[in-house]
């Protein structure tokens, strides 16, 4: 998009849907009818160039007039890793601002996995821009690559790192913090120790340690809740670490003053603004854990990805890192071996094993002409084949892509949560307000009105509502690819709940992926065990699905392999 004028933007956008030259000039007209639009749209281009005054309309209103005629504009999508989020409303946020974006059609944030999915017009919006946006939020993004080991490996670093991060903090102030719950035994009776310890409170610790221990928890393992929260409040919004900074801060410094002035008569609440800091905290760290197990699926689908391959060069036989494989190569894969890339047959006959994708037990033959698949296992004879599909472009790279989406996508009961989770907070915070006058007016001590109101603040604290739902897609979606189940969508997974009748298109769709013996029959008089000992024995040399599967059931049965 660009100005060509003063006052008048210029954008030129692909089209869909025009069959016919008529087709653009009923466009053209249906764009024209916007106020300070004029619009050429070309049949042969499939594109429309539009001259508009942004102040009289905006590149959405374009978008969905272009809809309303019945066309469409293609658009992109784009994941993105997030940081930065501590609750379902700081997902919410990210959403708003992505879908008021110009150009963004659509946008998704996951909390549990922190990704989000922006379906964007490029001709419209940059992903620079999109990254930008999210960063004036106050969240940092960057854009997720294609998955592979490299990239894999640096999540887990990354994830690593940050579960070693909450422990520490974690660790830290459960150290400071449980000295202070030594305050809760202030509910007994223990004004004769204190005596005898010459103390004036029926404390066991001195108030002045207190506040020493309670310092560091409040401002320095939680500086992370008042630097989001100050970023929330910037942005127009609250959130948790809104909650979370000012009902501790309303119990430390009510403590702090009654410490510091010596205030007879009062009590003091640090061990209540360190405890909630520090369960938090366990919040994060339990957080942190999930996220690290949620890549193993995904790990488990690279791993069946052969690190190198046999290719053709200059007539000779050469072993390369099978990345490094492209469109037209030709390669060799040995009996036994993987299959590094999608391919065509073009020599060879022989049996691959698919079992991973179809879950087959049987081998599929292979011919000239044939299709190979990344990550299958060739049985039996060598096969020469050209790559047809590297990179991103295999099945076995669009099954992992399929998966990682999966895990971050949102289930339609979050999209409810999530416009639940967007009100939330500010609706406590008034609540608590409203607690501490209330409580204040009909006669109680400020003590009490605040000791109610922190309690409102910091068990209304919505980590449940956002982590719930996306935390349960993650773990159900990795097991079902860890059993080889592959679920599209969290949609799909919510929906599964009510199924009644599952119905299997044929026989072997359910399988180990890999044949068994069920059953041995002999006539009469036969002998089951001296059968199975004679076939294993015949079996024993042969890489046969079915061979195999006897060897291992005379294993099983304690039979050793022998011929008469």
């Amino acid at each position: 998009m660009n100005t060509a004028a003063a006052g008048t933007a210029t954008l030129s956008l692909p089209v869909h849907g025009m069959s016919c030259a008529s087709c653009a000039v009923g466009l053209e007209q249906a764009l024209k009818q916007l106020p300070g639009v004029d619009a050429q749209a070309n049949y042969a281009a499939a594109r429309v160039r539009l001259h508009y005054d942004p102040q009289q309309v905006d590149a959405q209103t374009l978008l969905q007039r272009i809809g309303q005629a019945g066309y469409t504009v293609p658009t992109q999508l784009l994941t993105l890793d997030l940081s930065g989020m501590s609750c379902a409303s700081c997902a919410a946020s990210i959403e708003t601002v992505l879908v008021d974006t110009p150009g963004v059609i659509a946008a998704s944030v996951n909390l549990a996995s922190a990704r989000a999915r922006v379906e964007y017009v490029a001709e419209l919006v940059a992903t620079a821009e999109i990254i930008a946006r999210i960063g004036s939020a106050g969240f940092g993004a960057s854009v997720v690559r294609e998955m592979d080991h490299v990239q894999l490996h640096a999540r887990e670093q990354a994830e690593r790192r940050a579960w070693h991060r909450e422990l520490g903090r974690f660790a830290a102030a459960t150290a400071l913090t449980l000295p202070l719950f030594v305050q809760m035994f202030g509910m007994l009776d223990i004004s004769a120790i204190a005596h005898a310890l010459g103390s004036q409170h029926a404390e066991p610790l001195p108030r002045w340690l207190q506040l020493l221990l309670a310092t560091p928890v409040q401002f320095w393992l939680g500086a992370r809740f008042y630097r989001a929260g100050f970023m929330a409040l910037r942005n127009g919004r609250a959130n948790m670490d809104v909650l979370v900074a000012l009902g501790t801060s309303m119990a430390y410094l009510y403590s702090a003053a009654v410490t510091v002035f010596g205030l007879a008569g009062q009590h003091v609440y640090f061990e209540a603004s360190a405890s909630i800091i520090t369960l938090i905290l366990l919040g994060r760290l339990l957080e942190a854990r999930a996220r690290r197990r949620t890549s193993s699926a995904i790990r488990a689908l690279l791993d069946l990805k052969p690190k190198t391959a046999r290719v053709e060069r200059d007539g000779a036989l050469v072993e390369i890192d099978a990345a490094e494989l492209i469109v037209g190569d030709v390669f060799v894969v040995a009996a036994g071996a993987r299959v590094p890339v999608d391919g065509e047959v073009l020599d060879g006959h022989s049996s691959v094993d698919e079992a991973m994708l179809s879950g087959e037990a049987m081998p599929v033959a292979k011919a000239p002409g044939s299709r190979l698949f990344a990550a299958t296992v060739n049985q039996f004879g060598m096969l020469r084949a050209r790559a047809t599909g590297v990179g991103a472009d295999t099945l076995l790279a669009q099954i992992i892509r399929m998966v990682d989406a999966a895990q971050g996508s949102k289930a339609p009961i979050q999209h409810l949560v999530d416009r639940i989770a967007g009100v939330f907070v500010p609706a406590v915070i008034a609540i608590a307000a409203l607690t501490l006058a209330a409580t204040w007016w009909l006669g109680g001590s400020f003590a009490t009105a605040l000791v109610h109101a922190v309690a409102v603040l910091v068990i209304a604290c919505p980590c449940a509502l956002g982590l719930a739902t996306p935390t349960a897609i993650m773990v159900g979606t990795g097991v079902g690819a860890r059993a080889g189940i592959l679920i599209r969508n969290a949609e799909v997974l919510e929906r599964a709940r009510a199924l009644t009748t599952l119905v299997l298109d044929k026989t072997g769709t359910l399988t180990e992926g890999r044949a068994q013996v069920t059953a041995i029959g002999v006539a009469q008089g036969g002998d089951a065990t001296a059968l199975l000992r004679l076939a294993a024995a015949l079996e024993a040399g042969s890489a046969h699905p079915l061979a195999v599967a006897i060897v291992r059931r005379a294993a099983d049965d304690g039979v050793r392999a022998a011929l008469p």
